[in-house]
């Protein structure tokens, strides 16, 4: 397979939107209930902790699936990389959902947790602390990516892995802004919190 059609078809995979599917399957239009996100935080908040699991799940999934087949096609680090980080824009830019879509954070995960599984667990470690603490899912995938340049280099992954991290790191911070805002502000919402 070329690689830019790999590429592409990366990010088509990364575009499924499994929290919508997940909201449908309880006669919800995701996008127009709580924040409006597609992402397991909103699922959570507006349909439960079953559908939210299977978002968070799926949306992990598809991250580290883009990492795992083109390695398995034989590509390099830096082209595992670059279909982790298309995956992750097709979820946030859903081709399906008319270029809108989620914040990238499980998919994000999912494709480090692949690319490197120790810089993977300590993501992970640091959201559920923080998650767990503050009750602020987005404040937790800010401080979790944030960090995770730095530690994915002090675990020795290679450098096309701390350019992706980079990479999902600014992305995901792009994609937070409201919710900066919101923190400073004293008003974003708690996980679990009803909208």
């Amino acid at each position: 397979m070329a690689k830019p059609a790999f590429l592409l078809a990366c990010y088509l995979l990364g575009s499924l939107p499994f929290g919508l599917l997940a909201a449908s399957l309880k006669g919800i239009d995701l996008r127009k209930t709580g924040s409006g996100n597609i992402g397991a935080t909103n699922v959570l908040r507006s349909v439960g902790k079953w559908p939210a699991l299977f978002t968070l799940l799926g949306d992990s999934l598809k991250g580290a699936a883009a990492v795992c087949i083109a390695r398995l096609l034989g590509f390099d680090a830096a082209w595992q990389g670059m279909a982790g980080v298309c995956a992750v824009l097709g979820h946030n830019f859903s081709i399906f959902l008319k270029l809108k879509g989620g914040k990238g954070v499980a998919t994000s995960l999912g494709v480090m947790a692949a690319l490197s599984p120790l810089s993977g667990v300590f993501a992970v470690a640091v959201w559920l602390s923080v998650a767990f603490i503050t009750r602020y899912s987005s404040l937790a995938a800010l401080l979790a990516f944030a960090a995770l340049p730095a530690v994915s280099y002090f675990f020795g992954a290679s450098r096309p892995v701390v350019f992706t991290a980079a990479a999902l790191a600014l992305l995901i911070i792009m994609r937070h802004t409201g919710n900066i805002k919101r923190l400073i502000r004293g008003d974003e919402r708690r996980i679990g919190e009803k909208t």
